[in-house]
């Protein structure tokens, strides 16, 4: 399935600043100021697309557009190292290989490199026009986000991150419930990225969220 326009139109800088007004640690923090985020989500868009920046939005905004209910803090975005240095607004946190995390104003920004090459084929081949409220931003397909959320649950396991994992395999299993792709194309995308044992691992993963799927009423085409 390949989407050209999804026409789910919400606020980027809405959602990024509902869900920080309600983590109640940053009000003890004191560390909310949601007027300083909506700016900062619009400065940050008005940046890419001044600069002509190569980008691709993933995570949990991308998520938006397709299921109800995701909740996130940040933005994520897939760019490669080169364009991140058209940017020296943002304030570098962190780095290692693949990600960067970084901050603009009061924004957090989660860059996933396309020196990875999982990630570039990500933007390459599973990119869509996402119509939010702000402007037309390109946007991960379903496929893509399934394809983002596979590869990292190996490693979320590996840490004991069961929160995030939980997390993970529910969003899966809500893009195969609602949009029923084809997932053999992205396990082969998949299977030149992981290893083998953590791809067979990834299919018995989605064949019993099928199954659950199927067991309660809604069968695959």
């Amino acid at each position: 399935m390949t989407i050209a326009t999804i026409k789910n139109r919400l606020s980027i800088g809405n959602v990024v600043r509902n869900a920080v007004v309600f983590n109640f640690k940053k009000w003890r923090d004191n560390a909310v100021n949601s007027d300083n985020l909506l700016q900062s989500v619009d400065r940050l868009f008005t940046l890419l697309d001044e600069r002509q920046v190569d980008y691709l939005l993933v995570g949990g905004i991308a998520l938006l557009q397709y299921i109800e209910g995701r909740n996130t803090e940040d933005i994520d975005l897939i760019m490669a190292l080169s364009s991140l240095e058209q940017l020296p607004e943002i304030s570098i946190i962190s780095r290692d290989s693949d990600f960067i995390r970084g901050k603009l104003g009061g924004l957090q920004i989660d860059i996933l490199l396309t020196e990875n090459p999982l990630f570039a084929r990500v933007q390459q081949a599973y990119s869509a026009r996402g119509q939010f409220l702000e402007r037309t931003i390109p946007c991960a397909t379903v496929e893509g986000l399934i394809v983002l959320k596979l590869y990292a649950l190996p490693s979320l396991y590996r840490q004991g991150n069961f929160a995030r994992v939980n997390l993970y395999e529910n969003d899966v299993a809500t893009l195969l419930y609602d949009y029923r792709p084809d997932v053999e194309p992205l396990f082969e995308v998949l299977a030149t990225h992981v290893s083998d044992s953590d791809l067979v691992s990834l299919k018995e993963i989605v064949a019993e969220m099928q199954q659950r799927i199927e067991r309660f009423g809604k069968e695959f085409e």
